[in-house]
């Protein structure tokens, strides 16, 4: 599909943040944004980039009342030698269809989606910061934007996507996180949008969050809905734990998200010798095995922290220390590789790098 680049009038252009070590993560935007909508009866229509800014919603569409919406993430860098890749677009492109088709909205032909992110990438890629631990994330989101407030799947949508530099998605960094296990609250149950990348499902986890923050906890560690038995995901990302030379986490089955990064994780883990177990695992269980020492290092994945170590876990107010509550020699060693493919200073004998 063709996309027509609208003119950045002067007046409207950002200054960029001149201390990377400032980023944050997501509260800088780019210059420009990527838009095409979806009609019924038309298809895809008029894709642009024009410049950032906010859109004109009816109060009544859709988006409002009936949260059809989903979103992806995915990151640009900028290596050393000056160009830039992304890493794995194409599998949030499946994935992002893979939730537009649970939330019964039209799927983005992965083609657009993957030429939507390149051109807009391309065109500001003055704005991919270069400090170590930064780069520009990446997010593609659908909203449902007819205006009617009879319950059903819109006849228009709108297909954008925006870009923000980022530095480290925790303040600390890649230090060690104290996980809190929610026993009451659950995230997504069997048959629901657990496995869709829906805002829906953020929305829930906030009262939880929070709750675990006021108890010093960094992000909370989700149960299965239907038992409150076995692990699931923690915060936004997927979970891992280490048994000497096995690792486990849990298996896809329709209420966690199918991550990029987990998917990495798997492979990499694997590649370097390791048995992984996609299998259900009751807290208990995880529990007496980091008291006995059995667990030897914990670590959450996804693409916005790339690989996050657990120093600590938190179930019925006891708190267990896992290993020596430090770094884990492969939760360092899965950090390192992906980081290095992803910035190029590891060779990529997977495939997973896309050079725009």
């Amino acid at each position: 599909m063709q996309i027509r680049v609208l003119p950045l009038p002067e007046e409207k252009q950002k200054k960029k943040c001149s201390d990377e070590s400032k980023l944050g993560f997501g509260k800088i935007f780019t210059d420009r944004m990527f838009l095409v909508e979806w009609k019924a009866g038309q298809g895809w229509v008029d894709a642009r980039i024009e410049p950032y800014g906010p859109f004109s919603l009816d109060p009544a569409c859709l988006v409002l009342h009936y949260g059809q919406e989903i979103f992806e993430g995915l990151k640009a860098y900028r290596w050393q030698d000056g160009s830039v890749a992304l890493f794995r677009p194409e599998m949030n492109a499946r994935r992002f269809n893979h939730s537009a088709e649970r939330l019964c909205m039209p799927e983005v032909p992965e083609e657009l989606f993957l030429q939507g992110v390149a051109e807009l990438v391309r065109l500001e890629a003055d704005w991919i910061p270069t400090a170590p631990g930064t780069s520009l994330y990446i997010r593609p989101t659908m909203i449902a934007v007819e205006a009617v407030l009879g319950v059903k799947p819109s006849d228009h949508y709108y297909f954008y996507v925006i870009l923000s530099p980022v530095g480290a998605y925790y303040a600390g960094g890649f230090n060690p996180v104290k996980i809190m296990v929610e026993d009451q609250y659950v995230r997504a149950v069997p048959g629901g949008t657990g496995e869709a990348k829906t805002g829906g499902n953020y929305a829930s986890s906030l009262k939880a969050g929070l709750e675990a923050k006021k108890k010093g906890f960094d992000q909370v560690l989700w149960l299965d809905g239907k038992e409150r038995r076995f692990i699931e995901e923690v915060g936004a990302m997927n979970m891992f734990f280490t048994y000497g030379n096995r690792v486990v986490t849990a298996p896809l089955e329709g209420s966690i998200l199918s991550g990029v990064t987990r998917n990495s994780v798997i492979t990499l883990a694997a590649e370097l010798g390791f048995t992984v177990d996609e299998c259900k695992t009751d807290i208990d269980t995880i529990m007496a095995d980091i008291r006995s020492g059995k667990i030897t290092e914990a670590f959450g994945s996804g693409t916005a922290a790339v690989i996050t170590p657990v120093g600590a876990l938190c179930y019925k107010n006891e708190t267990a220390t896992i290993g020596s509550g430090g770094v884990g020699a492969l939760t360092q060693r899965l950090y390192d590789t992906l980081t290095g493919i992803q910035t190029g200073v590891i060779a990529d004998k997977f495939g997973w790098v896309k050079k725009i």
